[in-house]
């Protein structure tokens, strides 16, 4: 007789598992119990729930799984950065990277199995994408990386940025379940200012954020300010222009009064001209914003070339003459392809 398919448990809102116990002659509140060993105590296994009985543990057996994700192998570098292969339960694979500093260890997690997008200068978008992350697997990766920090850094993780592999707004209800989550007194009770989500720019779903009163933080993957420059190195800019980006920014900025960070790798001979660096001037104006400027981590072909400290230098000057906050940030993980735009499930 073929095996009835399990429902993943942590589908389930707490009032559905409260639900549940009572559908099965038993108290609500049982519920309630099993809703915090999922999340707050991120449980992978009903034998942990140590305050149910085995008879009731028995029962969530019989008619759940949970599909916890494994770290099925981890890599540290010189610099300290850690990067976790990350195993889902259908056995697809997904990165993510701790990332510290003196004063923050911050978690670099995963949205999707490969990518939506086509940005010809990340690993990532040469995978094929093949299904967007559920919420528990996305919080999954927050809790292996907040177990991490507390071990090797001896501190809780600080900081999030959903910059791994995929397009968060492609997932968009997901990766919104999953921070809500994140940031619940029911789950992690991280700060929802603590967490960043950076997008390659689809404008219908920025509005869409600034409407639904997102309170975390908006990157964007900007790298230029040109049409015709962006779109040959993010064939997608055709669809999505940057007046329609900037417009849906504007309207971000409006609701949220939340300023904007700009991610921005500066290659040579493709976006390392003075017009280049007035046209991000230009598309910065409208709001307070801030742009990383961040070292170029090549993906073997050698097509893109990270550009000249002379070429960094004319951002910089340019930028701070504008009164734009821009900060230089060098990458972390290189040696382990843990990098911005280095994942690519090579480990």
């Amino acid at each position: 007789m073929e095996e009835i398919k399990k429902k993943d448990i942590r589908a389930l809102t707490r009032e559905q598992l409260r639900e549940f116990f009572v559908s099965n002659g038993d108290k609500a509140f049982r519920g309630n119990q099993v809703y915090e060993w999922l999340w707050q105590k991120a449980a992978y296994s009903f034998d942990v729930m140590t305050n149910l009985s085995k008879e009731t543990r028995e029962m969530l057996e019989a008619n759940f799984v949970i599909n916890h994700i494994k770290v099925d192998q981890m890599q540290r570098s010189s610099d300290g950065t850690i990067k976790n292969a990350v195993r889902l339960h259908d056995d697809l694979i997904v990165e993510s990277v701790l990332i510290p500093t003196k004063s923050r260890t911050t978690a670099c997690v995963s949205s999707q199995v490969g990518c939506s997008l086509d940005c010809r200068f990340c690993a990532t978008s040469r995978l094929k994408r093949m299904r967007n992350l559920n919420p528990d697997e996305i919080y999954d990766q927050v809790v292996a990386i907040d177990n991490e920090s507390r071990l090797y850094f001896e501190r809780p993780l600080s900081n999030i940025v959903f910059m791994g592999m995929g397009e968060p707004l492609m997932n968009y209800n997901n990766v919104l379940k999953a921070i809500d989550k994140i940031t619940s007194p029911d789950g992690l009770g991280m700060s929802p200012k603590r967490i960043t989500v950076s997008t390659s720019g689809v404008p219908k779903l920025i509005r869409k954020m600034a409407d639904d009163e997102v309170k975390f933080k908006l990157a964007v993957s900007l790298h230029s300010a040109v049409d015709e420059i962006r779109t040959s190195i993010m064939p997608f800019n055709a669809k999505f222009t940057l007046s329609d980006l900037r417009e849906s920014l504007v309207y971000w900025y409006e609701k949220t009064r939340s300023r904007i960070t700009y991610e921005y790798v500066v290659w040579d001979g493709i976006n390392d001209t003075q017009k280049d660096v007035d046209a991000l001037v230009e598309f910065c104006r409208f709001a307070p914003s801030k742009v990383n400027l961040i070292e170029y981590n090549p993906i073997d072909d050698g097509e893109f070339k990270q550009a000249s400290n002379a070429a960094i230098d004319r951002y910089v000057n340019t930028l701070e003459k504008n009164n734009i906050v821009v900060t230089v940030r060098r990458s972390r993980g290189k040696d382990i392809d843990a990098a911005c735009g280095q994942l690519a499930n090579k480990s």
